[in-house]
């Protein structure tokens, strides 16, 4: 039985079959990146019979939007983009491309934003009885967008113009979560989930035999000093606000006798302002700076772009917690990044966590949910779409 979601806007069983079968399908298609062919057809497919326009927003992502006359116009994303992962669920609906899986639910937000739309294909020909068009306070974008995982392919639908265009006022979409409990919606306001930076230190010395130590300039040396001092950065800036600086790969030297002339340390750094992202970078410029001097090495230090943190509107959060009673509210952000923060520096907008209750890990082989928490997803659209 699937799960019933509100009063007005309970999913019907034809509505909760219609979930299951897209998410399956897509499950079965799982694609990288922005080379998403079978997706973006299974997609397109969908949306070609209902009452909407498509609007360019560049290669490997489809927008759909429905014309109700208004002024402004609400957005809905999806992200399309599957993992290099072997799936190992057993499910009858397993994965049919060899080295690649759904296993961080992005099959599951396409098929709550799919049914969203038929949904308001449905209300725009007057075929739902509870809501009618006079009720679609603006115009819906419904955005498929590629390289979640990898790039941010939010970014470059962002620069297409698409929001302006359409005079799109307000964004939003889910992330289906393991660590809340079956159909659980949560948010918060301002600082959701963190910026993230892919940190990388080389420490260029001189090799040496062991024998003559003194001769060589220790750049293994400067790499541990380095990795240890990042500990006490980290606890000194968690004293102001969640920060994550960690480290999680040394590379150094070739053999055990011998003065490594080189090493390199990989890690990211993670926090939720633009302020802290500027002060973080310095600090840890010095900290590296400290660890080559004391060695006789210098360094290169680069910091990735990343996403930016997914900061949502307190006005938006707090209309949307009016419009869903039964949404609740995260005490702390969380430390993993997502690209929908691109969109999110365009127009305010709103992010929120569906639980799957599971604990199954995201981008585990045996990532699974229990499709009834989809039918929460689209009862929470159905609410936000109708938003005033």
């Amino acid at each position: 039985m699937a799960l019933q979601t509100c009063d007005k806007m309970l999913c019907t069983n034809r509505e909760h079959d219609e979930l299951v079968r897209m998410r399956r399908a897509l499950h079965r298609i799982p694609e990288l990146d922005d080379d998403l062919p079978e997706t973006l057809a299974f997609v397109r497919h969908e949306l070609e019979g209902l009452s909407c326009s498509f609007v360019d927003v560049g290669p490997s992502a489809l927008a759909a939007w429905f014309d109700f006359g208004r002024t402004e116009t609400v957005a809905i994303r999806a992200d399309m983009d599957a993992l290099p992962i072997t799936e190992a669920t057993g499910a009858t609906f397993a994965s049919t491309h060899p080295g690649c899986m759904h296993a961080c639910g992005h099959d599951g937000h396409m098929a709550m934003a799919l049914a969203a739309a038929q949904w308001v294909d449905a209300v725009r020909s007057g075929l739902v009885a509870e809501v009618s068009a006079a009720d679609m306070h603006r115009n819906v974008l419904f955005v498929f967008q590629p390289a979640e995982e990898t790039t941010g392919g939010a970014r470059r639908i962002c620069e297409t113009g698409v929001f302006e265009h359409l005079n799109a006022t307000r964004i939003f979409g889910f992330h289906l979560w393991p660590d809340l409990p079956h159909g659980a919606v949560t948010t918060r306001s301002g600082a959701l989930l963190a910026r993230s930076s892919e940190t990388t230190v080389v420490f260029h010395g001189r090799s040496s035999h062991i024998a003559k130590w003194r001769d060589g300039r220790d750049a293994l040396g400067a790499a541990a000093r380095f990795v240890v001092g990042s500990k006490w950065l980290s606890r000194r800036f968690e004293q102001e606000e969640p920060f994550v600086l960690r480290f999680g790969h040394l590379e150094a030297g070739s053999v055990r006798n011998a003065i490594a002339g080189e090493a390199r340390v990989e890690g990211s750094l993670r926090v939720f302002s633009d302020e802290m992202f500027a002060r973080a970078q310095e600090a840890v410029r010095e900290l590296a700076q400290t660890a080559a001097d004391e060695e006789g090495c210098t360094f290169t230090l680069t910091f990735s772009d990343g996403y930016p943190p997914v900061l949502n509107d307190a006005d938006l959060t707090e209309r949307v917690r009016v419009a869903l009673p039964e949404l609740s509210l995260l005490p702390e952000p969380l430390l993993i990044a997502e690209d929908f923060s691109f969109y999110q520096r365009v127009l305010p907008g709103v992010f929120m966590l569906l639980g799957t209750g599971t604990g199954i890990p995201l981008h585990a082989d045996t990532f699974q949910f229990d499709e009834d928490v989809l039918d929460v997803g689209l009862g929470a659209y159905k609410r936000l779409l109708t938003m005033a």
